[in-house]
């Protein structure tokens, strides 16, 4: 297709010979305890971010958030290694599972990719690993986004809320749900637009995933769909939204599931050496990345 443009030759070989196979990631708890949204020890304050998001989050305002932040002036320059630094002390109040500082949780989900894809041809998957929530920078005072505007599983917006989202019942509250334009099937779509075409709820994914562009990043395309639809759970989980996919979001579709793997399930609570790691993650960040990056 006419999307490999901007790739590294190694990875467009690797999308049109598809030669990865999926690997099985180390966990530290059972599967089943992941994303338990109903008697976790953080439940209330889940709920409560869940509720704002699926309120707030309409079709316009996720339209201005995107213009705002997608134009990058917000004057705030940052290597990426700064970026992950100022994550810590942030906390995704949307995440039942995590209690760690974040850039550990950035570097456990991108060791856990890089030994199971190890060599220099995967080094942008290590990379996406790593950078994957950097948007959550907008939870820092230097942005002072909420919570709401900032975490929690994504979904498109302009067009109905499909029942498969989670906490669905609190859309009720958000005016879009009773508004003729977008509470249809397609809403302000045409069936098989594809997904580069929608316009996703604003928040750390659709942010990181601005950021990517607006600063020429090399990434490839699976790499750009890792970032910018990891918390699609409706999409990437339970198969919906079928009517708005396109040829290149099915085909995507099993990166973005492979690379969901070890971003839920290296979840643990063990801490990484980050100044060990440092090195690295600089040296392939500088690969894909201007060696400052405007935010």
């Amino acid at each position: 297709g006419d999307y490999n443009t901007g790739m590294t030759i190694e990875a467009s070989s690797i999308l049109t010979t598809n030669s990865f196979s999926h690997k099985e990631v180390e966990t530290t708890k059972d599967k089943v305890q992941f994303r338990n949204y109903v008697n976790s020890e953080l439940q209330e304050r889940v709920t409560r971010t869940y509720t704002e998001q699926h309120k707030n989050q309409t079709y316009v305002y996720a339209c201005k958030k995107k213009e705002e932040y997608g134009a990058l002036k917000t004057g705030i320059e940052l290597s990426i290694w700064e970026a992950a630094e100022m994550l810590n002390g942030i906390v995704d109040e949307s995440d039942p599972d995590s209690d760690i500082p974040q850039i550990n949780h950035c570097l456990q989900t991108a060791e856990a990719i890089r030994r199971a894809y190890p060599g220099e041809e995967w080094d942008w998957f290590h990379l996406v690993g790593f950078i994957h929530d950097l948007g959550k920078l907008l939870l820092h005072k230097r942005f002072n986004e909420p919570q709401w505007a900032t975490v929690g599983d994504t979904f498109p917006v302009g067009c109905r809320f499909d029942e498969c989202n989670i906490f669905y019942d609190s859309f009720k509250e958000n005016p879009d749900h009773s508004d003729p334009r977008y509470n249809t099937e397609l809403g302000v779509y045409e069936r098989g637009t594809g997904l580069d075409n929608v316009v996703m709820c604003w928040g750390h994914d659709e942010y990181m995933y601005q950021v990517c562009l607006g600063n020429g990043s090399t990434l490839p395309a699976q790499g750009l769909y890792m970032i910018r639809f990891h918390s699609f759970y409706p999409w990437h989980r339970h198969n919906a939204y079928q009517q708005l996919l396109n040829a290149k979001d099915k085909e995507m579709l099993e990166w973005v599931l492979e690379f969901n793997k070890f971003d839920l399930y290296s979840k643990d609570s063990t801490p990484v050496d980050v100044q060990a790691l440092r090195p690295y993650y600089e040296k392939i960040a500088n690969k894909y990345f201007p060696k400052i990056v405007k935010w």
